[in-house]
């Protein structure tokens, strides 16, 4: 515990001359005192005090970072339609990103079958996530330090590329380095959205608001397996991708101009003044490369990444697990996130995950929630789709639509929560249903995970899951803003996100450990009459699996083999959650009724 003592404290001001100093806009001489004068009243000073703490009730907090005091001077500044139509603007972006995803989802499989490598889909999902949950807190001093809109901005530009990048893809590396920057860009701006939910929505009232942002799910889950169907047969899976190259800037682009054009009419009104820092352009480099920890960021990412990935890979290596470049990946990445520990203990002067953070019982709860919740989620989630059609002879768009039960049923249930949190100020309440419930549909897959079980059993599992599931993510994100202040909003959001993702990259790699060591050798076991190639085509690629007629002795035993390595996912997923019947219980009872955390014309 005594390195605990050399951990900078998390959360710092900045340096003068990157603050935003505001405008004093009482009279000094309305509030000083002068010796020459008469001594007041008591009722004068009283009065006085109160003139004094009214007037600061209008600006932004002082001592706050300059992206925090932007966005506390628009609110402060701007009318009820500005509020309206940031609300309507996100919900836009949330249907572009919620239709982009459903689509994403049931084509990658097809894309990287394409390449012969349908079996190393989680690698991708991996990379990615390990990736993304590297960028959130650079992301979130970002949004702090320059400001929402410009954070914002800046992953509208990734996901964009990402886009291009995924639709002109030729090969796994070169769908992969996409994948990165289209989970990066699309994953940092729904957090953008979110702190912005956050910066213009009351703490009681927070919930309700990221239900509504996040209602196009129960839109773009019937459209999104159509359209991908659509894409996939009568199209190009690639444009699957690339029309969405085109359509995402035009969406954003209104968002990023309202949030400038009020921030300049709070200028324009006194409440922010701009000071220069004073520094050179290699000053201002080196300044922000240390304030975004960039050090820690790549050494984070790739550590993880490095570690993580042999476990999928090892089945497929010449010598399996004693091949040389698997053991070099795994010392090489354990090392690497040993040297992330130490770099940011001791040297890092913006350290990477804050101290301050980790102290709070409520964060820890939820983080930990959260990170259980994602690692048993993707330890089955990756190859549902593929199961779906292979074993329940599901077309594209049919098997999109039963796995997106989630969004239909959450997109109801987020509200339903969102309003029980306004009336009644709590929310830990919520997860002694959610959690019990959540174990009991995931146990229920075990069983009709497999060949010759209806499909209606399998969508009431995902409709008990998607109660459930709903539950955690307006709990979690509610239960970690109300632990910290309007300050913190983007520091809180952004670890809950780091663990979110890295919940996602170890559940993948679960799963992709699980799958290539069960798989391909209950295809050897089940499916009869093929040859050593045959049986590789079969592992990877889905569209030679879907070749073989439904009925067929070669069908059958690639749905057994399906089956097998679906119940040992779903078992391992399950046992996962069984840890966060213990989480519940650290995250306190808050009631967020009684806190008030923004200011200004708010939700």
């Amino acid at each position: 515990m005594a390195g605990l003592s050399r951990i900078r404290p998390g959360f710092r001001r900045t340096e003068t001359d990157d603050a935003t100093t505001s405008v004093q806009t009482v009279p000094l001489d309305s509030i000083a005192t002068d010796q020459k004068q008469p001594a007041t009243t008591s009722a004068e000073d009283a009065a006085t005090n109160d003139s004094i703490a009214e007037a600061l009730t209008k600006l932004p907090i002082q001592n706050a970072q300059r992206g925090v005091q932007d966005v506390e001077a628009v609110t402060l500044t701007w009318s009820k339609q500005s509020l309206i139509a940031i609300f309507i603007l996100m919900w836009l972006l949330y249907f572009v990103n919620a239709f982009q995803s459903s689509i994403l989802y049931n084509l990658v499989p097809f894309a990287t079958s394409s390449f012969e490598t349908h079996s190393l889909l989680t690698v991708i999902y991996i990379v990615s996530n390990a990736m993304s949950a590297a960028v959130y807190i650079p992301l979130a001093k970002m949004l702090d330090i320059w400001g929402r809109a410009e954070g914002f901005l800046l992953m509208i530009a990734f996901a964009t590329l990402g886009l291009i990048l995924m639709a002109a893809g030729t090969g796994l590396s070169t769908f992969c380095a996409a994948q990165v920057f289209y989970s990066i860009g699309f994953g940092g701006m729904i957090y953008s959205i979110d702190v912005i939910t956050a910066d213009a929505s009351k703490l009681k009232n927070r919930g309700l608001a990221y239900a509504f942002t996040s209602s196009p799910y129960m839109i773009t889950a019937f459209a999104g397996p159509k359209a991908s169907d659509d894409f996939y047969y009568n199209i190009s899976w690639r444009w699957g991708f690339g029309c969405f190259s085109i359509i995402l800037p035009f969406v954003a682009a209104p968002l990023y101009f309202v949030l400038k054009i009020n921030l300049r009419k709070a200028q324009k009104q006194g409440l922010l003044l701009r000071e220069k820092s004073g520094r050179t352009l290699v000053q201002n480099v080196w300044y922000y490369i240390q304030e975004f920890d960039a050090a820690g960021v790549f050494l984070f990412a790739s550590g993880l990444t490095v570690f993580l990935l042999p476990f999928t890979l090892a089945d497929t290596a010449p010598h399996g697990w004693s091949t040389g470049y698997i053991i070099a990946m795994i010392v090489v990445g354990f090392v690497t996130l040993v040297l992330f520990g130490l770099y940011e203990t001791y040297l890092a002067k913006a350290p990477f995950l804050n101290v301050n953070l980790l102290a709070n019982r409520t964060v820890v709860g939820a983080c930990l929630l959260d990170v259980t919740y994602q690692i048993s989620y993707y330890c089955w989630a990756s190859y549902f789709t593929s199961f779906l059609q292979v074993v329940n002879n599901l077309s594209l768009a049919e098997a999109g639509y039963v796995a997106s039960t989630f969004d239909v049923v959450s997109g109801f249930v987020l509200l339903f929560v969102g309003i029980l949190i306004r009336k009644t100020g709590y929310f830990k309440w919520l997860l002694f249903v959610a959690v019990p419930l959540y174990i009991l549909a995931q146990g229920l897959m075990i069983y009709f995970r497999r060949p010759n079980q209806g499909v209606g059993y399998l969508v009431m599992c995902q409709v008990l899951i998607s109660i459930g599931g709903a539950i955690f993510i307006i709990v979690q994100q509610v239960a970690v803003l109300a632990a910290a202040d309007h300050q913190h909003v983007a520091a809180v959001l952004a670890l809950l996100y780091v663990v979110g993702n890295v919940g996602g990259a170890v559940g993948n790699t679960i799963s992709g450990t699980i799958w290539t060591n069960t798989f391909y050798k209950a295809l050897e076991r089940h499916v009869p009459n093929v040859s050593l190639t045959e049986l590789e085509d079969i592992y990877n690629s889905l569209d030679v699996q879907l070749s073989y007629a439904v009925g067929s002795p070669e069908r059958r035993g690639i749905q057994e083999a399906y089956g097998y390595a679906q119940t040992r996912m779903l078992a391992a997923g399950t046992g996962i959650m069984g840890l966060s019947l213990v989480w519940m219980f650290v995250i306190k009872n808050i009631n967020v009724a009684r806190i008030e955390q923004v200011r200004g014309t708010v939700f």
